[in-house]
């Protein structure tokens, strides 16, 4: 009987000390949660992106992840205090509309580290994960101009807000430099966050610009891009992508996408955090990085010729030397 109590005893010590391999409690999860704005993870742009980099951390490193989508703006301030308040680890806002929500309840929870993409902060415990978009703008702007053979091109932006102007002045100045002669047009979807989901009204404004002879047009507007692509397809003329590799859903008809690497971004953020190295900050990624770049892949090798493609590596090399200073709506006089 003495033997069998201590043997028990001999047990319950070893589970408790977690000194018996077999019988050892399991790490508690890395938490992290998402907040994606009303665009959701399905908006194949934006938010996918930000989705993407999350579940290849879930797969790759473990974690656990949780996403909410918010349905107005208003939501975001509770949704960011809820997984504060559930301990997350990591909150990840998407989108400069979340600024306020971030810089509120990041000031309420100083220990839970919060990232937040497009939106810049400087506070002790958030970091700011910014892209230099004017630069893969002018790329494009200038696969555009290179392309269209009227000599006329088009730009249709989401909400008209300063970072979408930041896009439109990119890509106007890309195209100038292609070709000097080159004429653009340019229209925004709306002023308010329904502009992100309206592909309806993205459709008129580019089935109207393809009908005063613009053969190329460059769409950033979040979900509202689909109705640009619709229109292409229709009219059989050329739309750029934006944000993630959208070649994919117009094959022959998506020139190529300006690719803002929001999941790379996302993914690199929950490592480092998970790995005890989260710095909160400002961290600006461009071309020097990889940060952005323009696809090229089996649905469009086809339409953008190997000879564009050259010419835009070249432009690649010139920007970072120095060479060619793109404008920045950001910093314009």
């Amino acid at each position: 009987m003495c033997v069998k109590l201590c043997v028990r005893l001999q047990i319950c010590l070893a589970l408790a000390l977690g000194f018996c391999s077999g019988f050892s409690s399991p790490a508690l999860a890395f938490k992290v949660g998402l907040v994606l704005d009303k665009g959701g993870k399905d908006d194949k742009s934006f938010n996918s992106a930000a989705y993407a980099g999350a579940t290849q951390a879930e797969k790759d490193l473990k974690i656990e992840l949780k996403y909410v989508e918010a349905t107005d703006n208003t939501a975001t301030e509770n949704l960011h205090r809820s997984f504060a308040k559930k301990n997350f680890d990591l909150i990840i806002g998407v989108g400069f509309a979340q600024i306020e929500a971030v810089k509120k309840v990041s000031a309420q929870f100083p220990t839970v580290h919060f990232a937040l993409v497009d939106g810049e902060l400087s506070l002790p415990n958030v970091k700011s994960l910014l892209f230099e978009e004017h630069e893969g703008s002018f790329l494009v702007g200038a696969i555009a101009a290179w392309t269209s053979k009227t000599a006329k091109v088009g730009f249709v932006g989401g909400m008209d807000i300063p970072l979408i102007r930041r896009f439109a002045m990119g890509y106007a100045a890309g195209a100038k430099h292609a070709n000097s002669k080159i004429q653009l047009s340019e229209n925004y979807v709306g002023v308010t966050n329904e502009a992100w989901n309206n592909p309806t009204k993205a459709k008129e404004l580019a089935l109207s610009q393809f009908g005063a002879g613009v053969d190329v047009i460059f769409v950033a507007a979040g979900a509202s891009g689909s109705g640009v692509f619709d229109a292409a397809e229709e009219q059989k003329k050329y739309a750029i992508g934006v944000d993630s590799n959208q070649n994919w859903m117009k094959p022959g008809v998506i020139l190529t996408s300006m690719l803002k690497r929001v999941d790379l971004a996302v993914f690199e953020t929950i490592r480092q955090a998970q790995a005890g190295q989260f710095k909160a900050g400002v961290v600006r990624a461009g071309l020097k990085d990889k940060g952005i770049d323009y696809s090229v892949d089996q649905y469009n090798e086809k339409i953008l010729p190997a000879g564009i493609r050259q010419k835009v590596e070249d432009l690649k090399k010139q920007i970072l030397a120095g060479k060619i200073t793109v404008p920045d709506y950001y910093t314009k006089k």
